[in-house]
C-alpha cells in the first residue's frame, strides 16, 4: 500500500458519502474504490466495513435522539443480523477471489436498479403501520438475510432493509428508515469483528476513507438538490461501467 492507493480510495470514497447523502448509493461507489486501487477483494470488502462503521454509527445516533428508532422492534432484529453478517463475512473469507468477482459482477447490477428505483417503495399512514407478531418476525428475517448478503459484499444494504421493511413488514418509509440504520450498524460491526479477526483490515486507510467519506456526507446533506437524486445516476453508473472492466480484466488476467 502506497500514497498512490490513498490517491485512488479518498477521493472516490468521498464522493461516496457525497451522493448517498443527496440520493443514496453511495455504497456502489466506495466498495469499487478500493478495488480501482487494486486492493485484493476480501480484503476490499473487510476495509470498506471499517470506514463505513464511523458513519452508520453517526448516522444511528442521531436517528435514535430523534426517536425515529422503535427499540423493541429494533432489538431482535439487530441481533438477527448480528448473526447473519457474522456468517456472511466468514462465507466471504472461505469463498476464492475469483469466485467472489464473478459474483460481484452478477449482483452489482441488480444492486444499482433496487437503489435506483425508488417506485419500489411506498409510505404508510400511523393507521397502517400496526406492530404485530408479524412485523417482529419478518423484521427479524430481514435482518438475518441482509445481515448475511452484507457480511458477503455490502453495497445496497441500506436500500434492501428500507424496501423489505417497506413492504414485508409494512413499516412506513419514516420507521423502515430508523430501523435500517440500527440493523445497518449491527451489520457493519459483525462482520468487521470477523474481518479484523483475520486480518483483513487496512486500518490506516480504513481511517482515511472514513474521515473523506463523513466529509463527503456532510457537504452533500448540506446541499439541498431538488435534482439531487437524478444528477446523481450517470455518475454511479460510469463508476459501475468501470467497475465491471476493471473485474474482468482481473479476471481475464488470472
Amino acid at each position: 500500500m502506497n500514497i498512490t492507493t490513498f490517491l485512488i480510495v479518498c477521493p472516490l470514497v468521498f464522493l461516496a458519502g457525497f451522493v448517498d447523502a443527496i440520493g443514496g448509493g453511495g455504497g456502489l461507489i466506495s466498495l469499487p474504490a478500493y478495488l480501482f486501487a487494486g486492493i485484493p477483494v476480501h480484503t476490499a470488502i473487510g476495509t470498506n466495513k471499517f470506514s463505513a462503521v464511523f458513519g452508520t454509527t453517526l448516522a444511528t445516533g442521531r436517528f435514535a435522539k430523534q426517536g425515529m428508532i422503535e427499540k423493541r422492534l429494533a432489538l431482535p432484529a439487530v441481533a438477527a443480523a448480528f448473526v447473519g453478517a457474522s456468517i456472511g463475512a466468514r462465507l466471504s473469507l472461505r469463498m476464492p477471489e475469483r469466485m467472489t468477482l464473478i459474483i460481484l459482477l452478477i449482483i452489482l447490477p441488480f444492486v444499482a436498479f433496487l437503489v435506483l428505483n425508488k417506485k419500489l417503495l411506498r409510505d404508510r399512514s400511523p393507521e397502517e403501520e400496526q406492530i404485530t407478531k408479524r412485523t417482529y418476525v419478518t423484521a427479524a428475517a430481514s435482518a438475518f438475510l441482509v445481515g448475511i448478503y452484507d457480511g458477503l459484499y455490502g453495497p445496497g444494504t441500506g436500500t434492501f432493509l428500507i424496501v423489505l421493511l417497506n413492504v414485508w413488514s409494512r413499516l412506513g418509509l419514516k420507521s423502515a428508515n430508523g430501523q435500517a440504520k440500527a440493523i445497518n450498524l449491527a451489520t457493519n460491526l459483525s462482520s468487521l469483528i470477523v474481518f479484523l479477526m483475520h486480518g483483513t483490515v487496512l486500518i490506516p486507510l480504513g481511517l482515511s476513507a472514513a474521515v473523506c467519506n463523513m466529509i463527503g456526507a456532510y457537504l452533500g446533506a448540506g446541499l439541498a438538490l431538488k435534482r439531487g437524486s437524478k444528477a446523481i445516476r450517470p455518475v454511479l453508473l460510469l463508476v459501475l461501467l468501470l467497475l465491471f472492466v476493471k473485474i474482468i480484466s482481473q479476471l481475464l488476467g488470472q
